[in-house]
């Protein structure tokens, strides 16, 4: 299958040493199946940047098959994955037992449901109501070297309009 990942420069090989702890599913090298998810990623790195390059679309072909590997996979959205982003984001190690994790993004529009939820202003319930109803999306945190190596398959890269 075809991913992509948002970027100010070409990643031919991901280097997880250069990765964010405090992300969804923890440090990881995120891809999605959406171009447009990625694009928007990539505009977003580069505007606080503040780059003179353009944004870049990195394109590769996913192996799919990751049944030889430690696989967490969300359905949706649901108690277990707000749980387990809201613990992530909090800098917990929920993630380590993990080559991969699948599933919805928390994005600015979610995130600030999921902070509302935190902050105790809404409750568990309605805030899996509000994230059901956010844009579809995904994300594949591929957390080890392993699986990048075997699964990952650099194909191009190209660079892409910043936003006027």
């Amino acid at each position: 299958m075809i991913v992509y990942h948002g970027s100010t420069v070409e990643i031919k090989s991901p280097d997880l040493n250069h990765t964010k702890r405090f992300l969804d599913f923890g440090p990881a090298f995120y891809v999605t199946s959406f171009r447009e998810q990625a694009e928007h990623w990539a505009r977003r790195k580069h505007s606080r940047a503040q780059s003179s390059a353009a944004p870049v679309l990195n394109v590769y072909e996913l192996d799919d098959d990751l049944s030889d590997f430690s696989v967490l996979r969300f359905g949706g959205v649901g108690e277990a994955w707000l749980d387990f982003v809201c613990d992530c984001r909090d800098g917990k190690d929920v993630y380590s037992a993990y080559d991969a994790i699948i599933g919805r993004v928390a994005d600015d529009d979610v995130f600030r449901t999921i902070q509302s939820y935190r902050q105790g202003d809404i409750t568990k319930a309605r805030a899996i109501e509000l994230l059901r109803f956010a844009r579809p999306n995904d994300q594949l945190a591929l957390r080890t070297d392993r699986i990048i190596s075997a699964k990952l398959r650099f194909v191009r890269s190209c660079a892409i309009e910043s936003e006027a």
